[in-house]
């Protein structure tokens, strides 16, 4: 039996722009819809398409502080006289742009558009690829995210649902999940697991494996940091031994996964080495957990709220996500690219001109065809960073789970 699907989408998505220069570019959530639906993931009667709307401010209050609401809203309308600078507003990675509160409140919007849908049991498993933005804090903008919709997603989940009621948050962005890990440090009804390249070598520099949580909190924050030049059998190892286990003892009712791309080897911004095999991978240990495979699904098995996240190889980007796409509907990918599609994807010649698509060899795979060469020292380093992770994540936070 295929999972009930619903991909969460506007062209209005665009409007989170942050300008021509910023490396976070819109068009790569419009190539991943674009891409979804040439590779017909979208027909059927269990597929949807859902056009989202903005989030009210009482949800978006669920994480931010009032008055960062009011300053997003004056900068987003052109006012002056505001210390935006104090909010993380008018950075390098922050720019203020026009109607900016419009635009982060469409993807808030969409990720609780995604939630609702897993909540109220119309879908097993709902994606949001124009969100992720898990850097922002309660009264800060960071990392290109001015509000937090992980984060504002699964405290809707909380408040819709009640007491009781457990979440599980995944994420496997390059980069620490900071926004997200603050919101709920001292809960234990949110059980957040971020997989990420270390923070001695990449923004937001946090995410040690003695992170934790406080209070009640504490035992359900998990950090797994990674070294630079972990490629895909090094990640899936890391990630086999941590996050399986803990999700089998925590047993949450929702999954909410943060799917980042940028631990591509061709992402310009990072330094992990995967590929798109090794992120399938990892996405179908998830999907298992989450949805089941078609013969063992349980009524009572956690749905998924899924959301997008970093990723700047805008070539890279559509093909992951299309990929993750296909393992949510249960719909068999096609081998290549569509044809109708294949120009964006396909290398450019010298003087800015594409191959032409006229024999067999100008089939542009979904998947890498290709993976990266990594230096045997990296390679060592790389596997004594990740087993010394594993072994501090088994000693600090596995006795929190009878584990």
């Amino acid at each position: 039996m295929l999972p009930t699907a619903a991909l969460i989408y506007s062209p209005r998505f665009s409007d989170y722009d942050l300008g021509p220069s910023h490396p976070l570019k819109p068009i790569r959530v419009e190539r991943t819809y674009e891409l979804i639906k040439a590779c017909r993931l979208l027909r059927g009667a269990k597929v949807s398409v859902v056009a989202p709307a903005a989030a009210d401010e009482d949800t978006i209050a669920l994480v931010h502080s009032r008055g960062y609401l009011d300053a997003v809203r004056a900068a987003g309308a052109g006012r002056v006289g505001r210390r935006f600078y104090d909010y993380g507003l008018g950075t390098i990675d922050n720019p203020i742009i026009e109607n900016m509160y419009e635009a982060a409140a469409l993807i808030v919007g969409a990720s609780v558009a995604a939630a609702d849908l897993v909540v109220d049991g119309k879908a097993d498993v709902a994606f949001n690829p124009g969100g992720g933005l898990h850097h922002a804090h309660r009264a800060r903008a960071s990392g290109f995210c001015v509000f937090n919709d992980p984060a504002i997603a699964i405290a809707h989940v909380l408040r819709k649902c009640g007491e009781g009621v457990k979440v599980a948050y995944i994420d496997i962005d390059a980069h620490h999940g900071d926004g997200v890990q603050e919101a709920f440090y001292t809960r234990k009804d949110v059980l957040t697991i971020s997989v990420h390249e270390s923070g001695r070598y990449l923004f937001p520099t946090t995410g040690n494996v003695d992170e934790i949580g406080t209070g009640d909190g504490r035992g359900y924050s998990v950090n797994l940091p990674l070294s630079p030049f972990t490629g895909d059998e090094l990640y899936l190892w890391a990630f086999k031994e941590i996050v399986p286990p803990l999700l089998q003892a925590y047993q949450p009712d929702f999954v909410c996964t943060q799917l980042g791309v940028d631990t591509h080897y061709q992402d310009p911004l990072t330094h992990l080495c995967c590929t798109t095999r090794g992120y399938m991978a990892v996405v179908n240990e998830i999907a298992r957990f989450a949805l089941g495979d078609a013969a063992t699904r349980r009524a009572e098995s956690p749905r998924w709220i899924a959301i997008g996240g970093g990723g700047y190889d805008v070539t890279v980007v559509p093909r992951s996500w299309t990929l993750a796409f296909g393992r949510m509907t249960g719909k068999k990918v096609p081998q290549f690219i569509p044809e109708e599609q294949a120009d964006y994807y396909r290398p450019a010649r010298r003087g800015g001109a594409t191959t032409a698509a006229s024999s067999e060899e100008q089939g542009i795979p979904l998947h890498d065809s290709n993976g990266p060469k990594i230096d045997d020292d990296w390679l060592r380093v790389s596997r004594e960073f990740a087993e010394q992770s594993v072994r501090e994540i088994k000693e600090r936070v596995f006795p929190y789970h009878g584990l």
